[in-house]
């Protein structure tokens, strides 16, 4: 009888926690927008078959320095706030993916620092057609995300849609490095 009180409280706690981790965010709260992998086709090559060739590619390579702005030079040489520099994010490139995020399709770019996969990664979303370019880089902990291009891209949506990006790379299985 005891052991049945016990399994009755526990089974009601559990319920309440259950119930109370299902709270919706706060009105006016931005909706991510939905995302999903791609199966390759011709366009995800644009710009390169590997992540180098992208970023030597003369159409986006100026954009990749732009977007990522003084952080692309490691801050011991009197770059930003990255302490290796965003460069060497891109140490060790993974293969190109396609990405539909919120109805717009990105070629994704994953990538990280060589010394250091599991906590030194970068996702960069670059908009088909190459006008647009997102990014997102984490630094042990740190994420740092970058936009540029359209006005369409503020503080508040480049967070949305490259976590967005993230996530559905994460679904699918994706070699974002140190993610399984």
């Amino acid at each position: 009888m005891r052991y049945l009180r016990r399994v009755g409280w526990l089974s009601g706690l559990a319920v309440l926690l259950a119930t109370g981790c299902t709270i919706g965010p706060p009105p006016g709260s931005p909706i991510p927008p939905a995302a999903e992998v791609l199966p390759g086709d011709g366009r995800v090559f644009t710009y390169g078959y590997t992540v180098d060739e992208v970023l030597q590619n003369p159409e986006v390579s100026h954009k990749v320095r732009d977007l990522f702005g003084a952080d692309w030079t490691p801050a011991s040489q009197g770059g930003g706030q990255v302490s290796s520099g965003a460069r060497a994010y891109f140490g060790r490139g993974r293969l190109l993916l396609m990405v539909r995020i919120g109805g717009v399709d990105y070629i994704a770019l994953t990538g990280c620092a060589p010394a250091a996969c599991n906590t030194h990664r970068v996702l960069l979303l670059i908009r088909d057609g190459g006008s647009q370019l997102l990014a997102r880089l984490d630094e042990g902990g740190f994420a740092h995300y970058y936009g540029y291009g359209s006005k369409d891209v503020t503080p508040h949506t480049a967070p949305l849609v490259v976590d967005s990006g993230l996530r559905a790379l994460w679904r699918g299985g994706s070699p974002y490095p140190g993610m399984s």
